[in-house]
């Protein structure tokens, strides 16, 4: 996929249930390792809770890495129901804590697993999202005669200039929507009579 929704920022909400309090933290994280920080900024915010129940979902379509735990509650009870919750929403590089606060009264198994999934689509439903756009890191070096045209043709494929290099010739290296690249490359190419041809680098930035 070179386009998801992924929330926005991050947001929290809280829900009581029998006394006990299911406070849920939800935001973005488009690798592991941002999900494992998030999840651990969550565990030292608040250290006196009695469970943080996390699940995440980095990346999207037929490319995603998942991840849960029940942390402490009865197997099956929390992590998971928190999970299925993501994994039916349309967005990817999402990563939730529930955190309890033990109310003194027990739920039962069907009332733990109410109020995390609860809890989870209650985040969800209050999440701004926003459009994640695969890009492809690119440099064009050009004779100056072709600088102004070159620039207009990156403003054209929605091209956005991380810097300039100013020598024998003008250097430009930005950053393109992946979708446009191909295009991109073909128009320079014809632009310059077969004399030029973008560089495209191997990582994506997005």
């Amino acid at each position: 996929m070179t386009h998801y929704l992924i929330p926005a920022k991050t947001i929290r909400i809280e829900n009581r249930v029998v006394n006990s309090r299911f406070i849920a933290t939800i935001g973005r994280a488009s690798t592991v390792a941002e999900a494992k920080s998030f999840i651990q900024d969550v565990h030292h915010e608040m250290p006196d809770a009695s469970h943080h129940v996390h699940a995440f979902k980095v990346g999207y379509g037929g490319s995603v890495t998942e991840g849960m735990t029940d942390d402490g509650e009865p197997a099956g009870t929390a992590g998971p129901p928190v999970l299925a919750v993501l994994r039916g929403s349309d967005l990817g590089d999402v990563v939730i804590v529930v955190t309890r606060y033990f109310g003194g009264t027990k739920l039962g198994t069907g009332g733990l697993v109410r109020a995390y999934s609860g809890a989870a689509k209650d985040a969800l439903a209050a999440l701004p999202v926003e459009l994640k756009i695969e890009k492809r890191y690119l440099g064009v070096s050009v004779p100056y005669s072709y600088y102004e045209r070159l620039k207009l043709l990156l403003n054209e494929y929605r091209g956005k200039i991380d810097a300039e290099e100013f020598d024998a010739e003008v250097t430009v290296y930005a950053y393109m929507p992946v979708d446009r690249v191909q295009a991109f490359v073909e128009h320079v190419h014809n632009l310059t009579a077969g004399q030029v041809s973008p560089i495209i680098f191997d990582e994506p930035e997005s």
